[in-house]
C-alpha cells in the first residue's frame, strides 16, 4: 500500500452554502474535475479533490473522488469521499461519470497506475454515496490499437430508442490515419451495464491531443457532445444521438480558463455545468495556470438556432448588500453623468469616468448602450489611479470579441447593441456574464486597486444603471 492516507483527505461531512467558487478548507486542497450529476430532485456534484496541483504521489494526481450535494444549489451537503484511494495500483482515481439504473448508481472511473498506464473501474452504490468498488469489468485495458497512456473519463449513456448504454473513453487510436492525431473518444457499447463491447472510434476530433472527460445530453430536440481539449470546453451539436456531430462558429462553452465543464440536468428543463479554474504559480497575473483550484458554475442557455451559451446560474450568485452610494465622477471631456446613467462621447479618441471606492469583493451591474460607431469600449477594474494597474474588460465590438487580462472569447456578436453585464470580484478572481449567454471568467493576485474606470475609444457609448455592491465576505 502507498503512504497516501485517504482519510487525512476527507472533508468532513458537513452543510455549507455558497459552492460557487468553492475550494476544500486546507490550503493544499483544491477543486478538479468536476463530474455533475441530478436525480430525484438533489443535484450533486463529484469533483476530483486535488493535493498539491497533481503533484501528488509522484505526479500521478492522487486524485479521490470527493461529493456534495443540494436540492437547490443553494444549501449544501458535504459528504465524505465518494471513491477513495484503497489499492496499491491505484495512484489516482480520475475522472468518469455517474449513472442510475434500477435503483444502482454506478460510479464509472477510470485508474491511473504507477507507471501512468489507465484502466477503467466501476464502482456502485444504493444511495449515491457510499460505493463499492467492483471487479475490473473485461472492457477495463485499452484494446490493441490504443494508447494504453490515454484510456479514462468514461461517460455512460443510454439511447432512448434502443435501450443500449454506450461509453465514451478518452484514448488515443495509433492505428488512425494520422497517428499523432489519433485523439478520439473510443465507443463501446452494452445492453446490461457489465459486458461492453469496443467498436468504432465515436469521435475523433482531428487536435493533437485526445478530447478529455466527455459528456452528452439531449435537451429540447438537440443532442450535444461536449469534450475537452487542452483543459477548454468544446461542444459539438446534432439531431441524433450518435451524430453526425456539427461544429458551432464559437464551439468554446466558456473562456478559456474555465476548464473541463461537464453538466447535469436541473429542474424546471435547466442544465448545470461545474468547471473549475486553476490558481496561478507565484500569484502572478502571469503566472501559469496550475492544475486544481476553485470550483466555477454555470447555467447553460439554448439560443433558438440550438447553439449554447452560459450564464450565471442565480442561486449562485454571491449574496450582496445594498447598492453603495459611489458617484461617477468625469475623467475627461465628452463625458455626462446623471446619477447612475454614464454617457460617453469619444468622437476620435478617449471618453472615460471614474468611480473610487470598489470593495475588493464587490458585484457590478450594468447596461450599455452602444453609439452607432463604437468599436471599442468597456472596463477598468482594481485601477490604482485612473489608466493605472488594474484589469481591462474590453468589449470589442468591431473585431466580435470579449476581453479579460489574457483571457478571451470570440466570435461574440451583439457588442453593436444594448446589452447587460454582471461583474463579481471575489478575491483573485474576475467573473464576468454579458447578456446572460457569455461567461469569462480569469484570475489575477496582483490588482488590488479600489477604482473603476468605465471608457469608450472613440465613437460613443452609455453605461446605465450601474450599481456597486459588496458581497458578504471574510474578505475586504
Amino acid at each position: 500500500m502507498n503512504s497516501f492516507s485517504s482519510s487525512l483527505h476527507t472533508p468532513k461531512a458537513n452543510r455549507m452554502s455558497a459552492l460557487q467558487y468553492y475550494k476544500p478548507d486546507a490550503p493544499h486542497l483544491w477543486v478538479g474535475d468536476c463530474m455533475p450529476f441530478y436525480h430525484d430532485g438533489l443535484f450533486h456534484l463529484y469533483y476530483l479533490l486535488d493535493e498539491g496541483h497533481h503533484q501528488a504521489l509522484g505526479g500521478l494526481g492522487g486524485h479521490q473522488w470527493a461529493h456534495a450535494s443540494s436540492p437547490d444549489l443553494i444549501h449544501w451537503t458535504h459528504h465524505p469521499l465518494a471513491l477513495a484511494i484503497t489499492e496499491d495500483e491505484e495512484r489516482s482515481i480520475c475522472t468518469g461519470s455517474v449513472f442510475y439504473q434500477d435503483g444502482v448508481y454506478y460510479a464509472f472511473h477510470a485508474v491511473r497506475r504507477p507507471d501512468w498506464s489507465q484502466r477503467l473501474g466501476i464502482a456502485i452504490s444504493a444511495d449515491g454515496i457510499t460505493f463499492t468498488k467492483q471487479p475490473a469489468p473485461p472492457c477495463a485495458e485499452p484494446r490493441a490499437g490504443y494508447d494504453p497512456l490515454h484510456f479514462r473519463d468514461p461517460f455512460v449513456f443510454r439511447e432512448a430508442m434502443t435501450g443500449r448504454f454506450h461509453m465514451l473513453v478518452t484514448a488515443k487510436y495509433l492505428e488512425y490515419a494520422i497517428p499523432a492525431l489519433g485523439g478520439c473518444l473510443a465507443h463501446l457499447v452494452s445492453d446490461d451495464l457489465q459486458r461492453w463491447t469496443l467498436v468504432e472510434p465515436f469521435l475523433i476530433p482531428g487536435f493533437d491531443d485526445p478530447p478529455e472527460c466527455s459528456d452528452l445530453f439531449e435537451w429540447n430536440g438537440w443532442y450535444y457532445l461536449l469534450f475537452s481539449n487542452r483543459l477548454q470546453t468544446r461542444y459539438r451539436m446534432a439531431r441524433t444521438p450518435l451524430g453526425p456531430w456539427l461544429r458551432p462558429a464559437l464551439d468554446l462553452l466558456d473562456g478559456p480558463w474555465s476548464r473541463v465543464m461537464k453538466t447535469a440536468a436541473f429542474h424546471d428543463n435547466r442544465r448545470i455545468g461545474a468547471a473549475w479554474i486553476g490558481t496561478r504559480s507565484g500569484d502572478s497575473d502571469s503566472g501559469k495556470f496550475q492544475w486544481g483550484g476553485h470550483a466555477v458554475f454555470r447555467e447553460l442557455v439554448q439560443q433558438p438556432d440550438g447553439t449554447l451559451g452560459v450564464k450565471f446560474p442565480r442561486e449562485m450568485v454571491p449574496a450582496s448588500g445594498a447598492a453603495l452610494p459611489l458617484p461617477a465622477a468625469a475623467l475627461t471631456p465628452g463625458t455626462t453623468i446623471d446619477g447612475s446613467r454614464v454617457h460617453l462621447e469619444a468622437g476620435d479618441g478617449m471618453a472615460a469616468a471614474g468611480v473610487e471606492g470598489l470593495p475588493r469583493n464587490a458585484r457590478i451591474t450594468l447596461r450599455g448602450v452602444p453609439g452607432r460607431s463604437a468599436p471599442r469600449f468597456g472596463l477598468r477594474l482594481r485601477e490604482t489611479a485612473p489608466f493605472a494597474g488594474g484589469v481591462t474588460l474590453d468589449l470589442l465590438a468591431a473585431a466580435q470579441r470579449v476581453e479579460v487580462h489574457d483571457a478571451a472569447l470570440d466570435p461574440v456578436d451583439g457588442l453593436d447593441a444594448p446589452f447587460t453585464l454582471e461583474i463579481i470580484l471575489k478575491g483573485d478572481l474576475i467573473d464576468v456574464c454579458l447578456d446572460d449567454r457569455r461567461c469569462l471568467i480569469n484570475r489575477c493576485p496582483q490588482q488590488r486597486g479600489d477604482r473603476l474606470t468605465l471608457f469608450c475609444h472613440t465613437g460613443s457609448v452609455t453605461f446605465e444603471d450601474l450599481t456597486i455592491r459588496r458581497i458578504y465576505s471574510g474578505e475586504d
